[in-house]
């Protein structure tokens, strides 16, 4: 069985909680999580960069200077690339229909695998909250501090939002937050410890039951 620590804000270890060695076999390949990352990474560009070509830009047609007798290279186009204003050679160009999909199987699988690895590594605890009731950064802070976390990538779950504790860790360097049904593989990935918060405690045993 694996154990999680769980720990209130002061820091204080109160409690754990037992996970099944069964749900955190291995399930599926690095390939896969590889490709699951690289398809939400893709996904995420806008694709807007667009440049005109010499074709596109808007110019007259007329000859910049005379063919011959003028000692100047001949230039037949004010819109061509050497000219201020002119077209663009090689520049961005907008691209459609590039987005990757992804099956959600083995979307689901991968969060499971990652949220194992999490456990197995022991970099993901349980933290009680007890709903705050304003805004504290210096109490998760101190929190993070007692839990040896204190700059490290952290990545908060919870079952809701919970305005409070989210205002208090916003401004505390490399964390995030997100609700627990909206997690993905590249902040797991991106991530090196996950808290997730105890109401959430018994959603993250289903997602790992599939």
């Amino acid at each position: 069985m694996a154990v999680l620590k769980k720990y209130d804000l002061s820091g204080k270890e109160i409690g754990e909680m037992s996970i099944d060695d069964k749900l955190l076999e291995k399930q599926v390949n690095s390939q896969l999580i590889k490709d699951y990352i690289v398809a939400i990474r893709n996904n995420a560009r806008q694709w807007s960069a667009h440049t005109k070509t010499r074709a596109e830009v808007a110019h007259s047609g007329q000859k910049p200077h005379p063919q011959k007798g003028t000692g100047r290279a001949r230039q037949g186009y004010l819109g061509s690339p050497q000219y201020k204003g002119g077209g663009r050679v090689g520049g961005p160009r907008a691209k459609f229909d590039q987005h990757v999909r992804i099956n959600k199987k083995e979307k689901r699988a991968a969060i499971r695998q990652l949220l194992a690895e999490k456990i197995q590594e022991n970099r993901l605890l349980i933290l009680k909250s007890d709903k705050l009731k304003k805004p504290q950064t210096k109490k998760v802070a101190a929190f993070l501090k007692s839990v040896k976390l204190e700059g490290k990538p952290i990545l908060f779950l919870a079952d809701e939002t919970e305005i409070a504790f989210v205002k208090s860790m916003r401004n505390i360097a490399r964390s995030d937050f997100l609700l627990l049904p909206n997690v993905n593989g590249y902040e797991l990935a991106a991530h090196q410890n996950v808290i997730v918060l105890e109401p959430a405690a018994q959603q993250l045993v289903k997602i790992l039951e599939g």
